[in-house]
């Protein structure tokens, strides 16, 4: 199925081409990015544990929601999401797909992720292999 097709409204601007092409650039990235950070690690199985999901903050929820469900589909026994910020209604959000939604600031205003970071610079490649014990 093309990913345009996953939409019920038009994406304004984008033929479902444009968009198709776009989704497969991001999906070699994340090829890219799994090889160079995992190494040559298997990757974790979930099934029959509780998973922790975990993210700088939850804006739309639409990445947080598709990790939990494909935890939960992969066998899963209980998910929690747990971020630092979030928008106040958010955990309502992950009611039919995480047992458990952990946020420890939801600012009255919720703008950005960003702006509950007095540094929201982004980490490269060499600071996350580095941290993972991965070599690149």
């Amino acid at each position: 199925m093309r990913v345009a097709a996953l939409f019920r409204y038009p994406v304004k601007g984008f033929t479902p081409e444009a968009l198709d092409a776009v989704v497969a650039d991001e999906r070699r990235e994340l090829a890219r990015r799994e090889a160079a950070y995992r190494g040559d690690r298997a990757p974790a199985d979930p099934a029959g544990r509780v998973v922790i999901l975990v993210d700088d903050g939850v804006a739309t929820g639409a990445t947080m929601r598709a990790a939990a469900l494909d935890v939960r589909a992969k066998g899963a026994t209980k998910v929690v999401v747990a971020v630092p910020t979030a928008p106040a209604d958010a955990g309502k959000e992950f009611a039919d797909v995480a047992d458990e939604f952990v946020c420890a600031y939801t600012p009255k205003f919720f703008v950005a992720v960003g702006m509950s970071y007095a540094n929201f610079n982004q980490v490269d490649d060499e600071e996350v292999c580095s941290l993972l014990g991965t070599r690149r």
